[in-house]
């Protein structure tokens, strides 16, 4: 027997929606018959994704785009506005954007740590608490955290990431509580070194840290993976369609990781 996941007719803001898991959860909301809208800072990027989405087979819904800066407090209140003209209501919404320069901490700046914490950090919590109105006025919603195992084991090279991560976590649980009073969701999920062009950012940036090329830094980080291989965007989207249906009613303030084994800990 197929698991239904009823989603048809909802409708989705996907930050950090034009590559990598952003796109991946995308698309796989969007064959699900959910209308999705991908937020971005790329407006080419953007184009190029939104394409890729009306490609899809369809249920009748639809795809859109907006061109938005989650580091700024207003491009918040801009994002939830114009999904609510377009579309009349939010039912899901994923937290994906951000990014997080790696090195070691001598050489990294103030700029450094401030950027990761101004467009990941406050743009989740701003992002959720811009959404929160229109989820409890209809009591029903479902948030999506993508965060990172650096946030439950520091590395010491991503030290603005992981920073981030931790405060996220620590945010998912606590607003979680707050949040189920109105049958109102939040879960986090916690990739491992996935296939994506940001992981091949860092890969580079550690390499030049390490003073090694980027195909041994690669290496070093697929054999601490103990299942021996790097995470698909495709698995961190079905989990998160699986987390955001009915099928996962009773799941809420927690963090599933999908990193192949690596992360220690109980």
């Amino acid at each position: 027997m197929a698991i239904e996941l009823n989603l048809t007719g909802k409708t989705a803001i996907v930050t950090g929606g034009s590559a990598g898991i952003g796109l991946a959860i995308a698309k796989g909301l969007y064959r699900e018959g959910v209308n999705v809208a991908i937020v971005a800072r790329d407006s080419d990027r953007l184009e190029k994704a939104i394409s890729t989405l009306h490609a899809l087979p369809d249920q009748g819904n639809r795809a859109i785009s907006i061109s938005a800066d989650l580091s700024q407090a207003e491009s918040i209140e801009k994002v939830v506005s114009q999904v609510i003209s377009e579309f009349g209501q939010i039912d899901i919404l994923i937290n994906n954007a951000g990014s997080a320069r790696a090195g070691e901490l001598v050489n990294l700046d103030d700029e450094a740590f401030l950027d990761a914490w101004n467009l990941k950090l406050l743009g989740y919590i701003r992002l959720v608490k811009a959404v929160i109105p229109d989820l409890t006025s209809r009591r029903d919603g479902r948030i999506i955290n993508i965060i990172g195992g650096a946030g439950r084991t520091p590395r010491a090279n991503f030290l603005p990431g992981g920073t981030t991560n931790a405060a996220l976590l620590n945010f998912t649980r606590g607003i979680a509580k707050e949040l189920a009073q109105h049958n109102v969701r939040i879960n986090a999920i916690s990739p491992g070194f996935t296939a994506t062009e940001r992981a091949e950012r860092l890969a580079a940036q550690t390499a030049s840290e390490r003073g090694i090329s980027i195909e041994a830094a690669k290496a070093d980080t697929i054999r601490a993976i103990p299942l021996g291989k790097i995470v698909q965007p495709e698995e961190i989207a079905d989990l998160a369609l699986f987390l955001v249906s009915d099928r996962a009613a009773s799941i809420t303030g927690t963090e599933i990781l999908v990193d192949g084994g690596q992360t220690p800990g109980v």
